[in-house]
């Protein structure tokens, strides 16, 4: 028997698979057992050095909440200021004008291509040398900065990218019906195309939160895996126990942005399957479109 996909797997075929999934759990759980010997060799793993996180909030809120404020701040900062300016350079790549479309290209290559720790350590010493900005603030700025410069012009690509994924005839038809160019962009094309940018938006959103984690290795930004060193220093040198909670902190706020995306994704799916336009009878007997109006495609589509 066959499927769409593959053939059916013969008898010799399952046994062997059998035999890689037997071989596979078995070399998993001997890693998993020489890391718990290894932590527990070290004392890693005894109650006193997980204590704190489960009976005093003292951790929480001197450390770890504190350092979870600043990175959400960092990395909201840098969404709001990034995702404009990347969306005005995508566009600005794909002007007829070749005094737009060069230097907008020659921007977002240029960002592109230098690593963000660069870009944060030139913004830190630019503002430390040439602004008024206090050194207690100076690394918040200089880790947005970064993050802006470097994921603007990502977000300029990926903005790039799904618009020139939209069939032709959406520009066409925009055309056939007067609609210029710059109405084109805003009313027809950047509305389908935020369905199908969101899943690459929401990735580089979860680049900009961990991302904000460079600030605090380098520039003393007090974010959340910065709150690891004294956090430790002061609960018996746990350094696997602070590991792991700022670990499964980043889990949780990167499984919240990608779930809210999938929500948010399915809901502007379902919005645009739902909205379509009624003909109906004008009061003069000609035809009158009742609700939103509709742009028809070469392929006989209704948007």
């Amino acid at each position: 028997m066959t499927s769409v996909l593959y053939d059916a797997q013969g008898p010799r075929a399952k046994q062997r698979n059998i035999l890689y999934t037997v071989l596979f759990v078995l070399c998993a759980a001997a890693v998993v057992w020489w890391v718990y010997d290894g932590l527990a060799a070290k004392h890693q793993l005894d109650w006193i050095k997980w204590k704190p996180f489960f009976t005093s909030s003292q951790p929480w809120g001197t450390y770890i909440w504190p350092g979870l404020q600043n990175t959400l701040k960092a990395a909201f900062f840098s969404l709001i200021i990034a995702l404009p300016l990347g969306a005005l350079f995508g566009i600005g790549r794909l002007s007829d004008h070749r005094w737009v479309r060069l230097p907008a290209g020659a921007v977002v290559e240029f960002f592109r291509a230098i690593p963000v720790l660069i870009l944060m350590i030139t913004a830190n010493a630019v503002y430390s040398e040439y602004t008024n900005i206090s050194s207690d603030s100076r690394p918040l700025y200089a880790v947005v900065t970064g993050l802006v410069l470097y994921n603007a012009s990502v977000l300029a690509e990926i903005v790039r990218a799904g618009i020139l994924s939209l069939p032709q005839g959406q520009t066409d038809a925009a055309k056939a019906i007067g609609m210029r160019k710059g109405q084109t962009m805003v009313f027809v094309l950047l509305p389908q195309a935020v369905t199908a940018m969101l899943p690459a938006i929401v990735s580089q959103l979860v680049v900009i939160v961990k991302d904000t984690a460079l600030g605090g290795a380098m520039m003393t930004f007090p974010e959340l895996l910065a709150s690891i060193r004294p956090m430790s220093a002061n609960y018996g040198a746990n350094t696997i126990a602070c590991f792991t909670i700022i670990a499964l902190l980043y889990v949780v706020v990167n499984f919240a942005l990608t779930s809210f995306a999938s929500w948010l994704e399915g809901r502007l799916r379902r919005r645009k399957k739902s909205t379509g336009a009624v003909v109906g009878t004008g009061p003069a007997g000609g035809l009158e479109t009742i609700g939103p109006p509709t742009l028809i495609v070469d392929d006989g589509r209704a948007v």
